[in-house]
């Protein structure tokens, strides 16, 4: 009792000093001290009846929701301070203005923005036992319809998977997308993503009899060591494509894709053979981004000064591949918060120092399970002179004279990145590996990591 007390009152403190939806950041982490309150305020209450009772708060009950879980009649009035619902309702509820900022995100510790609806509903689902219902409850229903919106105005919509930035990292409060919208944005199949997971683990786990916070710290809010990913357990959100390949069925979830736009009968001919062209292309380009490619964080996402000049453009698919280490920063960075600050930080001293237009790497892989966006896919680099419009140079943060990156962060570049590079057509299916030190005078990638590529698959000892 005394410790319930205790962490009511610091609650309190917390949320009672100019708490305002307006101003309060949206961080997976403030969710759950909302969702800590909420607990401790209203004790008792199972994890199922937090969960349903933030489903009344943000008022989710349409009757797609309502068919697959029921209706709202039974769930828990929660009680807390007015400005406490109000910030929930906001933080859950998800729409897109007119202006491009995405509402219901949130930015989490390892770097994703996750859409709290579809998660929610996930776990709901699974709390009720309900596993028919995971996929149209997290996926589906968003897939379709962005599909269908896609099909119906191709010139001002993509498929899937609209990413965008936040106003600050530190404190954000305004999420925008970038480029061209979709109504399955990337925060959405995120968030559906973790629905499915949690919703799964929790169908036929004992774990249900936690709370609700615990549950979403445990997640969400791992701090991982200096061993990265290596040393971490399974259930994190750093390993949520890790976790979703496992556990996803794609030929049911397209087949359920497939099923529900087939209500759309007043189509013509025509009509209805460019909505499957477009359900085809957009489901493997869904699978493509969220189970062959590793996570990449956007310059947006990090921060990225603007390139300085015009960028060259590179002739793709490119035929080499080389492997960089940072040197400086020489520790392997193991947050997003701290990745994201070497990027910047290698990108003021690229410009700055070196008079580059940019960070000279195609890519840098941190040990936090992202990859980073350098130059990108299509940009020429400034990483391997004499080869860098022949090449990725793809670079990993820390020195590594004497000791090895993370296993995770080197299976990443090593198989991730390179399928997802030549599924994508960006790499040449008969692309060479090399070492940075074999184009020029440099102890890059570092003794030590050097000697551990020369067993890498297309790993060449000759460079032309």
């Amino acid at each position: 009792m005394a410790r319930h007390l205790g962490l009511l009152a610091s609650l309190l403190v917390l949320f009672s000093s100019g708490f305002t939806e307006a101003t309060t950041p949206r961080r997976m982490d403030d969710f759950i001290s909302a969702v800590e309150r909420i607990e401790a305020e209203n004790p008792g209450l199972q994890m199922l009846d937090v969960v349903k009772g933030l489903r009344k708060v943000a008022g989710f009950e349409t009757n797609l929701i309502k068919h697959h879980l029921g209706d709202l009649s039974d769930a828990r009035d929660l009680v807390t301070d007015p400005s406490v619902i109000s910030y929930l309702s906001k933080v859950i509820k998800h729409s897109i203005s007119q202006l491009g900022e995405e509402e219901g995100v949130v930015l989490t510790l390892d770097g994703s923005n996750v859409a709290l609806a579809p998660m929610l509903l996930g776990l709901e689902a699974g709390l009720q036992s309900t596993i028919q219902s995971l996929y149209p409850l997290t996926l589906t229903e968003n897939l379709v319809a962005s599909f269908v919106r896609h099909a119906h105005n191709e010139q001002s919509s993509i498929p899937l998977g609209t990413k965008g930035f936040w106003d600050s990292i530190k404190s954000p409060k305004v999420y925008t997308l970038s480029g061209l919208p979709s109504l399955a944005t990337d925060a959405l199949i995120i968030g559906g993503i973790d629905g499915l997971i949690l919703g799964s683990e929790f169908a036929t786990s004992e774990l249900r009899e936690l709370s609700l916070s615990d549950l979403l710290k445990s997640y969400y809010s791992y701090q991982l060591n200096a061993a990265g990913l290596d040393a971490a357990p399974r259930l994190i959100s750093q390993n949520r494509r890790m976790n979703f390949k496992k556990l996803v069925s794609f030929s049911l979830l397209k087949n359920q894709v497939v099923q529900a736009v087939t209500v759309h009968r007043n189509l013509n001919e025509s009509e209805r053979k460019r909505l499957d062209d477009v359900v085809n292309e957009g489901f493997e380009e869904f699978v493509h981004v969220y189970a062959v490619c590793p996570n990449i964080i956007t310059r947006s996402q990090w921060g990225a000064a603007a390139f300085i000049g015009s960028p060259s453009y590179l002739s793709l698919p490119v035929p080499y591949l080389f492997i960089h280490h940072t040197y400086q920063p020489s520790k392997p960075c193991t947050t997003f918060e701290q990745c994201a600050s070497d990027m910047r930080s290698m990108q003021r001293y690229h410009q700055q120092t070196n008079g580059w237009s940019d960070i000279g790497y195609s890519f840098v892989a941190g040990s936090d399970g992202n990859l980073y966006e350098g130059r990108g896919w299509n940009w020429v680099g400034a990483h391997t002179y004499g080869y860098n419009s022949r090449g990725y140079g793809v670079s990993f943060i820390g020195d590594y004279t004497s000791t090895l990156p993370s296993t995770s962060a080197m299976n990443m570049v090593r198989y991730d990145f390179t399928s997802c590079a030549v599924n994508g057509g960006r790499l040449s299916s008969s692309y060479s590996l090399y070492g940075h030190r074999q184009a020029t005078s440099t102890d890059c990638p570092g003794n030590a990591f050097y000697r551990q590529i020369q067993a890498w698959e297309r790993y060449q000892s000759y460079l032309p």
